[in-house]
């Protein structure tokens, strides 16, 4: 017997940029793919302690973030985007589902933080690792697999310096992006939210002076997509171009411009003059 998800299909589907439909569902499969790997990962079931207290901050940073972006993505119009236009409503008395979507993964972001542990500094730089890592992840998911790509790219560096903790959401996103790049799903807010929060809860084992860096980098770029199309600037530039390409379906082409009717061209409207007055 199949289980439907909740709310039936069409809740879950949404129009992709080619204005074919797509599901949402990529989304929850990533962040439970992702939370129950790293719990896994940390041998919770096994004797392993000593990676709990992290493995323990992934797994609420995740739930927290995808639960807030779920709710973003069921329940939200689309109409106000960025912190500005989230911000702008509250000004105006208006509460956005994307402004209690902000709050809520803010939220989650210092729960992260304080599950994580160290000292008050530690916890205000993590909590913002994760709140930000949890938006700006979002900001690219605007095409097939730039996202998770996005994504791969940043566990792979921070892999590299001993975070070992990014393998099972980086594992859990890489298995879903055969059906990412073939536009038959997309994170979603839940998603993107999810996986960015449990990069950003990963570096928490960097040293301070990396993760303030690392933070200052994650609040520039979600500044500066507030004035500039990251599409934009990815589409005009020949490397990062490419490695958004890579994997996805030729891009649309162009409609053609309907040939103009010969008779219409040969049509000539003569010049009107003045009547003579005398």
């Amino acid at each position: 017997m199949n289980r439907l998800p909740p709310g039936g299909p069409k809740t879950w589907s949404r129009t992709n940029h080619r204005g074919e439909t797509v599901t949402l569902l990529e989304g929850p499969a990533v962040a439970a793919g992702a939370i129950v790997g790293v719990l896994v990962q940390a041998g919770l079931t096994g004797t392993s302690a000593g990676r709990r207290p992290m493995a323990m901050a992934m797994a609420v940073g995740g739930a927290g973030a995808a639960a807030f972006g779920a709710y973003d993505d069921l329940a939200g119009s689309g109409d106000r985007r960025g912190f500005r236009g989230h911000l702008g409503a509250l000004r105006h008395g208006e509460v956005t589902t994307g402004a209690v979507k902000l709050g809520g993964i803010g939220v989650t972001g210092l729960a992260t933080a304080v599950l994580a542990g160290g000292s008050p500094a530690d916890v205000v730089i993590n909590a913002g690792l994760v709140a930000g890592g949890a938006n700006l992840l979002n900001l690219f998911d605007l095409r097939p697999g730039r996202a998770i790509k996005v994504a791969a790219a940043s566990g792979a560096l921070l892999g590299a310096v001993g975070q070992e903790s990014v393998a099972a959401p980086l594992g859990a996103a890489l298995a879903l992006l055969p059906e990412d790049l073939g536009e038959r799903a997309m994170l979603g807010d839940a998603g993107a939210n999810a996986l960015g929060a449990m990069l950003g809860a990963s570096a928490a084992g960097l040293s301070r002076p990396a993760r303030i860096v690392l933070l200052a980098g994650i609040a520039g770029l979600t500044a500066a997509s507030e004035k500039v199309s990251f599409t934009k600037v990815i589409a005009r530039t020949p490397a990062l171009n490419w490695l958004d390409m890579l994997g996805r379906r030729p891009a649309p082409e162009p409609s053609p411009v309907p040939p103009v009717p010969a008779q219409l061209t040969a049509v000539t409207i003569p010049a009107q003059r003045p009547e003579p007055t005398g």
